[in-house]
């Protein structure tokens, strides 16, 4: 049975009122990342909810890029829960040793497996408590997976989207569990699936970390920071 808690205790607490200025600028920055990416593709590579896990797993500190390149290979080997636990971790790390974190990933990605065979028939679970109590899997991941995999109403944030959120003024958050908060209380739950898709790809064309330059940012060129 799903959870009906998409997120955490703190989201169940009253919202408060929205300013008006700032929801019509949640609501333009919505309606141009449409015009953007109308149907933004999924970044990892994957065939069904365990490996599209994995991958998550393997994204932390890891471009979706490497990723992408290093997933061919480790599914080749193994590419369900039960011959992932065929293999020995440290067999696993050799196929992911690219990627950062590999000591830490490889023993996650074969302890998960093992649950997910002993626990769940091989099955990965679709609710969020179930999934952030595997190894390596926290609220990211798990709202990853909810979200792509299920199509359960998510709204995972990243560095790109807590980076985004901040600059265009939408959350003041100090960290990604209070952007989450911000962000979901800005925008509906039927775009939240496709919207945080849309800006982590924005962020990476438009709007980076370091180099950013206004005038060749169509969002920034009309939403203020500060507004």
């Amino acid at each position: 049975m799903r959870s009906t808690m998409p997120t955490k205790k703190s989201d169940s607490k009253a919202p408060k009122k929205i300013p008006a200025a700032l929801q019509a600028k949640a609501n333009y920055i919505a309606e141009a990342l449409d015009k953007f990416y109308p149907q933004p593709p999924i970044p990892l590579k994957h065939k069904d909810p365990y490996t599209l896990l994995v991958a998550v797993l393997l994204s932390a500190q890891c471009t979706d890029a490497r990723v992408n390149i290093i997933t061919p290979y480790l599914f080749a080997a193994a590419d369900n829960p039960q011959d992932m636990c065929k293999l020995s971790v440290e067999e696993i790390r050799q196929l992911i040793r690219t990627c950062g974190f590999s000591n830490v990933k490889s023993k996650a990605i074969s302890e998960l497996s093992h649950i997910l065979v002993e626990k769940y028939d091989g099955v990965v679970p679709d609710t969020f408590e179930a999934l952030e109590a595997l190894p390596g899997v926290g609220h990211k991941t798990a709202s990853v997976v909810m979200s792509q995999a299920f199509g359960y109403p998510a709204f995972p944030v990243d560095t790109h989207i807590h980076r985004l959120a901040a600059r265009w003024g939408l959350s003041s958050g100090k960290n990604v569990e209070q952007t989450e908060r911000d962000l979901k209380a800005l925008f509906p739950e039927s775009i939240w699936n496709k919207l945080h898709l849309q800006i982590i790809y924005y962020g990476r064309e438009y709007c980076p970390a370091r180099g950013h330059k206004v005038e060749k940012c169509p969002i920034c060129k009309v939403v203020s920071p500060e507004s």
